[in-house]
């Protein structure tokens, strides 16, 4: 781990102005990934900037009926929060199906949206990786793909965005809640967060430099009945596959996005008018345009029938 300068900070616009005054400089909070690549030195900051001691770590009723997220708010608070448990329970679901216990008590909301692929190629410094180093190539194009995407893939990068939390926040249509350096804010739908790879894969989200994230802003509740199933290569503590959150009406209705799969949660709004059709006609439309590898191909079938477990589920009881 190379060295750096830290400080500690006591607003979130003074968060934000450090971190644009200091070139090299991050924000820390849980740190669960942050500090990993750091002693891998995929990640080099030359100052971190300490946000622990905001007052972000609240779960907040809003006036519309939803609920306001702060960004310190550690996983596992927010996993069992009553309120989450009773109206969002894909949100708590996805939690829970990340991780270990003992990350889910560190890591924080926005750190679960901050956090980077776990493609093996990204983490082997002696690899080529255009999102760890701009214009030298991508190693998974003609490696072990397994685990990689299959959806908004470019060549220049196949690598899967890793959170389940995630998948839930765009099945909900959450919004991002964020402060600029000079204490504007502003407000980014979660489907509008995450960036696909293009040709610029080491890009991986549209804030800008010193942004902060403040809170993650739940709107009023759904209903229907919420899922969130997910398949890995063994039974604890490994990333999706194919992850499906979805929550299902009565009627049929409803909506789905998919983790494991893509660059971003996955979730073709377009797609969701087929779900009373079944699982094949919604999936048609969901995986439309997938390009596989011959390694990651079995996806394809894989996400069509884990939507289909799902909404045979929905249509029990």
């Amino acid at each position: 781990m190379r060295a750096f300068t830290y400080e500690r900070v006591r607003t979130p616009a003074e968060a934000a102005a450090a971190v644009m005054l200091r070139p090299g400089a991050k924000f820390l909070a849980g740190g669960t990934n942050l500090l990993d690549l750091m002693k891998l030195e995929i990640e080099t900051p030359s100052h971190l900037v300490d946000v622990n001691g905001l007052a972000l770590d609240k779960i907040e009723a809003t006036p519309e009926g939803g609920l306001k997220i702060g960004a310190l708010v550690r996983n596992t608070a927010l996993a069992a929060d009553q309120r989450v448990r009773r109206d969002y329970g894909l949100l708590s679901r996805s939690i829970l199906a990340g991780a270990s216990t003992q990350l889910r008590n560190r890591a924080t909301t926005a750190g679960n949206l901050m956090q980077r692929t776990r493609c093996p190629y990204f983490y082997n410094t002696d690899q080529a990786c255009n999102k760890r180093v701009p214009g030298s190539g991508c190693s998974a194009l003609h490696g072990f793909s397994h685990q990689h995407a299959i959806l908004g893939t470019s060549e220049t990068c196949i690598a899967t965005f890793p959170s389940d939390m995630a998948v839930a926040l765009r099945v909900f249509d959450a919004t991002v809640e964020t402060v600029r350096p000079d204490g504007t804010t502003r407000v980014i739908p979660i489907k509008d967060f995450h960036r696909l790879p293009g040709n610029t894969p080491h890009i991986d989200n549209v804030l800008e430099r010193g942004e902060l994230i403040t809170s993650v802003t739940l709107p009023e509740p759904l209903g229907g009945k919420q899922f969130y199933r997910k398949v890995r290569d063994r039974a604890s503590y490994a990333f999706a596959l194919v992850s499906v959150g979805a929550v299902i009406n009565p009627d049929g209705t409803g909506r789905v996005a998919l983790g494991g799969v893509a660059h971003k949660p996955w979730r073709v709004e377009d797609a969701e008018r087929y779900l009373p059709s079944g699982a094949k006609a919604t999936a048609e439309r969901l995986l439309a345009g997938a390009r596989a590898t011959h390694e990651n191909a079995f996806k394809i079938a894989l996400a069509e029938r884990t939507l289909a477990a799902v909404i045979v589920d929905a249509k029990k009881g």
